[in-house]
């Protein structure tokens, strides 16, 4: 029997918890969440993968994925960051490293380094620990990439809040461009 892709089932996941529920016929509570058992279902009604999917298909997901994107509480899952559909999702404020990094086209970084980092039909900006991950990011938009170094050390220290949203990806509502500098 032919296995799941997991990183396409990955890549349905966001789709579904961060961006489109409603094309798999789901509806997320208010903190983005939904029955574990309810989104499998969805996921096998939808199609397309070589055998029924299972709660275990969803737990390696979680548990081998690099990115830690998804959490499980109380028999209910959702997307940890990267929501593009308005939900009232809360972080918890933690002191970011002295740098972070922002991969961008060489196209958006000129107006960036005028009006800032801003969510862009996302919730938060999503901020890289190191150049190797940012150069992935700016990659997914064009090939001739910028990476942006953030001097989030002082942007901290000056009131900017900031989020851990896992061991490689720092979260902010924005970044004033006093706080940026182009690689």
């Amino acid at each position: 029997m032919t296995d799941v892709n997991y990183t396409s089932l990955s890549k349905a996941m966001s789709k579904a918890l961060r961006h489109r529920p409603e094309r798999l016929g789901l509806t997320l509570a208010p903190d983005g969440s939904v029955e574990l058992a309810t989104f499998v279902n969805a996921l096998n009604q939808r199609g397309g993968w070589p055998r029924t999917l299972t709660e275990d298909d969803i737990m390696h997901v979680i548990n081998h994925g690099t990115k830690a994107r998804f959490a499980i509480k109380d028999g209910r899952i959702r997307a940890r960051y990267g929501h593009s559909i308005p939900l009232p999702v809360s972080y918890e404020s933690a002191e970011p490293p002295a740098v972070l990094y922002h991969g961008t086209t060489r196209d958006n970084a000129s107006s960036i380094m005028v009006e800032g980092l801003q969510p862009m039909g996302r919730q938060v900006v999503h901020l890289s620990t190191d150049v190797e991950t940012a150069m992935q990011v700016g990659r997914r938009h064009g090939k001739d990439v910028v990476i942006l170094t953030v001097d989030a050390e002082r942007a901290w220290t000056e009131g900017i809040p900031f989020y851990r949203g896992n061991e490689s990806t720092w979260l902010a509502g924005s970044i004033p461009p006093e706080y940026l500098a182009a690689r």
